[in-house]
């Protein structure tokens, strides 16, 4: 960090503490040259996350779009609203974790109902039936086979 007194790029770190709410982290800087202290804020620089639709086309991650479609999926189920921002957390935790600045719709909507099958298997069905979007009964009946086998 660069000194704003003599430009010196060598200081000290006095005191870190949090702040908004651990979203910044101000620290107190001594010049190892002239001496004076300086405060700086530290942040976390976060990439966007690019979905990838089944057109092609891309748009920026939407957190509000995801919770939408949850709550559609859930809606008159016993499933919390804390719960469902849990899983959009762990979701959206791991794709940023994934190191992939790109990540594909599909790949959501299977994070998506792998964690809904977990958590209420009619909100799954729900989900699975918009998501893979179901054709007819008979498809409809495969998916509701396959879960009672599992």
């Amino acid at each position: 960090m660069k000194c704003p007194f003599c430009s010196y790029e060598e200081s000290k770190v006095i005191d870190s503490r949090p702040t908004d709410e651990g979203e910044r982290i101000r620290r107190r800087r001594e010049c190892l040259s002239c001496g004076k202290r300086f405060t700086t804020y530290e942040i976390i620089e976060s990439l966007p996350i690019i979905v990838i639709k089944k057109d092609k086309s891309r748009e920026t991650f939407n957190r509000d779009k995801l919770l939408n479609g949850l709550l559609r999926a859930c809606e008159k189920r016993p499933v919390s609203f804390d719960t469902i921002d849990n899983m959009i957390s762990e979701i959206e935790s791991i794709i940023q974790n994934s190191l992939d600045r790109e990540v594909s719709s599909e790949k959501i909507g299977e994070l998506v109902m792998e964690k809904l099958k977990a958590i209420d298997e009619v909100a799954y069905v729900r989900f699975a039936s918009v998501y893979r979007q179901f054709k007819d009964i008979n498809t409809f009946m495969n998916e509701l086979n396959k879960l009672l086998n599992q």
